[in-house]
């Protein structure tokens, strides 16, 4: 029996709703040994950028030297979390962030129009997303949040090319959750699990993110 009062699945579809960014690998899966009536088993084949899907952003994604996906215990990836309800329609910004109760090692996962307009798992990328300002980042990194999650497919505004949110944050080892989906969850606090696939080395990795309350 189910013991949590609500669980959300918090992830994107790979291959189905997932959105590849441009210039980056596009997910695709391939059928090795298709089923068959006298076939034993099915087994595909799959293609993919570590960053496809909702997927975690480590520090060594952006910064030299950082730490990479294998480099932090299975802990790190649960976490308290408080879901934000984002009402800016082109930025997360300081302003409605300010009044929330954060406390140190909390995730921040922002709710935006990407996720209520149906954007983020429209499989189709799309230029005008709802982003992160970096001044949101330096409040983040003031408030000693362990991770922040968005509900597209990059933090920073398309087109930046200096990644200020990127640099801000996992500069300072905020990890950063991508591509996630918070149409069907209302706002408030959960726990939030979200662990990577354990790849040696990798600056990045899938993940599936899963809230409870």
């Amino acid at each position: 029996m189910n013991r949590y009062g609500a669980i959300y699945d918090i992830s994107v579809s790979l291959g189905a709703d997932s959105i590849d960014y441009p210039d980056t690998i596009p997910f695709s899966r391939e059928l090795v040994e298709p089923a068959r009536d006298s076939a034993v088993l099915e087994l595909s084949k799959l293609v993919m950028s570590a960053h496809s899907g909702t997927h975690l952003d480590s520090p060594a994604h952006f910064i030299p030297s950082g730490k990479h996906i294998d480099d932090y215990p299975a802990q790190r990836f649960i976490l308290p979390a408080q879901v934000v309800h984002i009402k800016n329609k082109e930025a997360v910004r300081p302003s409605e962030l300010k009044d929330l109760d954060i406390r140190p090692g909390d995730a921040l996962l922002f709710k935006t129009d990407n996720s209520t307009s149906g954007r983020c798992v429209s499989g189709v990328f799309c230029e005008n997303f709802v982003y992160m300002s970096p001044e949101a980042a330096g409040f983040c990194v003031e408030k000693k949040i362990s991770l922040v999650g968005i509900d597209y497919g990059t933090v920073d505004r398309y087109g930046d090319k200096d990644f200020p949110v990127h640099f801000k944050l996992l500069g300072n080892d905020v990890l950063i959750l991508e591509s996630i989906n918070l149409k069907e969850v209302p706002p408030g606090r959960y726990t939030l699990f979200c662990p990577p696939l354990k790849i040696k080395g990798a600056e990045g990795s899938p993940a599936r993110a899963i809230l409870i309350r």
